[in-house]
C-alpha cells in the first residue's frame, strides 16, 4: 500500500524525490504516474495550496532511474480493435494503450500474441460501462458501419424519450463510441471506416455521425478519404475522422501523401531468389525455404481456376466488370476483403502460362496491410485471411498518428514551471 504523506518529515522527503524527478521528467508525466491532475502537482510545487493528504507514496517515487508508469506522451484506448493495426501505429509514436475491446475470439488470440502483457482484452463493448473505462487522451475505433433507422426526434419527445445521439444512434456500435466520448471526454479521437460510409443511406448515416460528434459532443472534427496505395501496393480507400476536444491547428496537408506508384507487389511477395527471411514463428508454413518456393497449397486447383475463368467470361459477355484480378510483381492490387479465403479471386498471383495462379499467403497479406514480419499469425489460414481483410493499413494509421502527434504531445495546461520554483 502506498504511504500517505501529511505535513512533516515525510512531506520533506517526498519533496526531495519530486525535485529530482522534475529534473528528468515533465510535470505532466509525473502527475500521470501519481494518478493526480497536473494542476494539482503544479499548485503543490509552487505551494499555492497544501492538500490535506498527498495521493502519492514514497514507494512510487523511489525508482526514479526507471521509466515512470505514466511516462508516455499520451494514452489511448483501442475499440473494435481487431488484430491491433491502429494500436501498432500509435504505439510506434510512444503512446500507451490502457484499454482494449474486441469481441471476436480469434482476433483476440492474434491480438494477445502480438501485444502480450498489460491489460486484459475486453469483449463486447456494448456490455462495458463507459465509467469503467480508464481515462485516456485518445480514443481509437475502427467501428463497423450500421444503418441508423430511428424515428424522428419530435416523435421521441412526444413519447417522453431522450433525443440527440442517444435517440438517433441507439442500437448501433457508433452509439457506444459516442457514449464513451461523452463520459470520458478524451482530448482527441480517430475513427476509421469504409469509404462508403459517406454515401451510406443517401448520406444520412454520415450526417448523423458528424452532427453527433460536433453538435452533441462538442468536438472539432476533420475527415478525409485516404487510399492505402499511397503506402502499400493495394487500393484500399478508407475514411478517417479525426476529432479534438479543443480547437486546434490540425491540417491533413501538413504531411504530403507519398505517390501511389512507389509501391508494387514486388515489395510484399515471397522472394524465390534465396533472400526470403526465415521467420522462426512462421517456419515453412507459407514458404518452403528448402525449395525456395511458396507452398503449393496456395496454387488454385484446376477446378477452381476453370470456374473463376468461366465466371469472369460470363460477366464480360454481359458487359459487367466482375471477375478475378490477376496480378504480377509490378501490380497494385484491388482491396483485400474478408472473403479472400473463399477463392482469392480479387488478388491472384500470376505464375506463368503453364501453372495456375495462386492466392497470396497470409504472410503476404500481412505485408500488404503494412504489418511487419515480426507480427505473428497464430490462427488458421482461413481466420488469418478474414482478419487481414478486416484490418487497417498500418502505414495509413501511422500517417494519421504523425499528423496528430504534435497536438497530442503539446502541453494544454500551464507551461512547465522553472526549477527555481520548486521548493528546496
Amino acid at each position: 500500500m502506498a504511504t500517505i504523506l501529511h505535513t512533516g518529515p515525510d512531506r520533506d522527503i517526498a519533496t526531495s524525490y519530486l525535485t529530482a524527478a522534475f529534473k528528468t521528467h515533465k510535470q505532466a508525466e509525473i502527475a500521470r504516474h501519481l494518478g493526480v491532475d497536473a494542476r494539482t502537482v503544479r499548485r503543490w510545487v509552487v505551494e499555492q495550496s497544501v492538500p490535506a493528504h498527498y495521493a502519492f507514496g514514497l514507494q512510487r517515487l523511489l525508482p526514479l532511474e526507471l521509466p515512470l508508469v505514466g511516462d508516455a506522451p499520451f494514452t489511448f484506448i483501442d475499440l473494435f480493435a481487431g488484430i491491433g493495426g491502429i494500436r501498432m501505429a500509435f504505439e510506434g509514436l510512444g503512446g500507451r494503450c490502457v484499454f482494449t475491446s474486441e469481441w471476436d475470439s480469434y482476433a483476440k488470440k492474434t491480438y494477445a500474441d502480438n501485444f502480450p502483457g498489460g491489460h486484459q482484452i475486453n469483449g463486447d463493448i456494448t456490455q462495458v460501462a463507459a465509467a469503467d473505462i480508464p481515462n485516456h487522451d485518445v480514443l481509437l475505433a475502427g467501428f463497423p458501419c450500421q444503418p441508423f433507422s430511428i424515428a424522428g426526434v419530435s416523435k421521441k419527445n412526444a413519447l417522453g424519450k431522450a433525443h440527440g445521439f442517444a435517440c438517433e444512434t441507439q442500437g448501433t456500435l457508433f452509439f457506444d463510441v459516442a457514449r464513451i466520448i461523452e463520459e470520458k471526454q478524451p482530448r482527441a479521437f480517430l475513427l476509421e471506416n469504409v469509404k462508403n460510409l459517406v454515401s451510406h443511406d443517401k448520406g444520412r448515416t454520415f450526417d448523423v455521425i458528424c452532427r453527433t460528434l460536433k453538435d452533441e459532443l462538442g468536438y472539432h472534427i476533420h475527415h478525409r478519404v485516404i487510399d492505402g496505395a499511397h503506402f502499400v501496393p493495394q487500393h484500399r480507400e478508407r475514411i478517417l475522422i479525426v476529432g479534438f476536444r479543443e480547437p486546434v491547428n490540425f491540417d491533413f496537408d501538413v504531411l504530403p501523401l507519398p505517390a501511389k506508384s512507389r509501391h508494387t507487389l514486388r515489395k510484399i511477395l515471397h522472394k524465390t531468389d534465396g533472400s526470403e527471411p526465415l521467420l522462426s514463428w512462421d517456419g515453412d508454413r507459407f514458404f518452403n525455404h528448402t525449395a525456395q518456393q511458396v507452398d503449393s497449397k496456395y496454387t488454385l486447383t484446376d477446378k477452381l481456376w476453370a470456374y473463376l475463368q468461366s465466371y469472369a467470361e460470363k460477366h464480360r459477355a454481359k458487359g459487367n466488370g466482375f471477375g478475378f484480378g490477376l496480378v504480377t510483381p509490378d501490380s497494385i492490387t484491388r482491396t483485400l476483403s474478408a472473403r479472400y479465403y473463399k477463392d482469392g479471386s480479387e488478388i491472384l498471383v500470376y505464375q506463368g502460362d503453364t501453372i495456375n495462379p495462386r492466392r497470396l499467403t497470409p504472410r503476404e497479406c500481412a505485408r500488404l496491410m503494412g504489418f511487419p514480419d515480426t507480427f505473428r499469425i497464430p490462427v488458421s489460414d482461413t481466420r488469418a485471411y478474414k482478419q487481414f481483410g478486416n484490418s487497417v493499413v498500418v502505414d495509413v494509421m501511422a500517417y494519421i498518428a504523425r499528423l496528430m502527434q504534435p497536438i497530442l504531445e503539446a502541453e494544454i495546461l500551464e507551461p512547465e514551471l522553472p526549477l527555481s520554483y520548486i521548493p528546496a
